[in-house]
């Protein structure tokens, strides 16, 4: 069992290289969704829908504050999939690989689409383009990107009650 402290050195690690790969490096995105991953790997181990809440918030003020247009959508977005994500703990006890790679796949598309439905209409992508085809392989990649994490984590990644 592993102190809840390494998930924020995990978090703020994560946070930086998706800044750096987004905006520094210009990758955009073509680099996956490091917020989501780290989201909802914090989450889970450090437990409670107001600290998942908390964490989704922050994230998503921190990747609004360079989102113009949208201000607000990343931030109602990542709160609402750090609740969810918190509340899984309750329901999943344990770290299996379907599990995770549920966990990671649809809480990304969850974020996906709670941020398309947040953004206003005139800066919506059409739906079967933005939620059918561009939202699955995201989803995918940071899956499997998530998926890396955790295997650098190494086994147990979640602490038990």
């Amino acid at each position: 069992m592993r102190p809840v402290g390494w998930a924020w050195g995990l978090v703020c690690l994560l946070i930086i290289v998706h800044f750096l790969l987004h905006l520094s490096l210009g990758i955009g995105r073509n680099a996956p969704d490091l917020l989501v991953i780290s989201l909802l790997i914090a989450v889970r181990e450090v437990g409670g829908v107001g600290r998942g809440a908390a964490l989704g918030f922050v994230l998503g003020l921190l990747d609004d504050a360079f989102s113009v247009l949208t201000f607000g959508a990343n931030t109602l977005a990542l709160t609402l999939v750090g609740a969810a994500g918190a509340r899984t703990r309750d329901f999943f006890v344990g770290d299996s690989l379907v599990f995770l790679v549920s966990y990671l796949l649809l809480g990304k598309w969850s974020r996906d689409l709670l941020h398309w439905i947040s953004v206003g209409e005139r800066m919506r992508e059409p739906f079967v383009d933005a939620m059918l085809v561009q939202a699955p392989i995201a989803a995918v990649y940071a899956t499997v990107v998530g998926l890396v994490v955790v295997s650098v984590i190494g086994p147990g990644w979640e602490t038990t009650r």
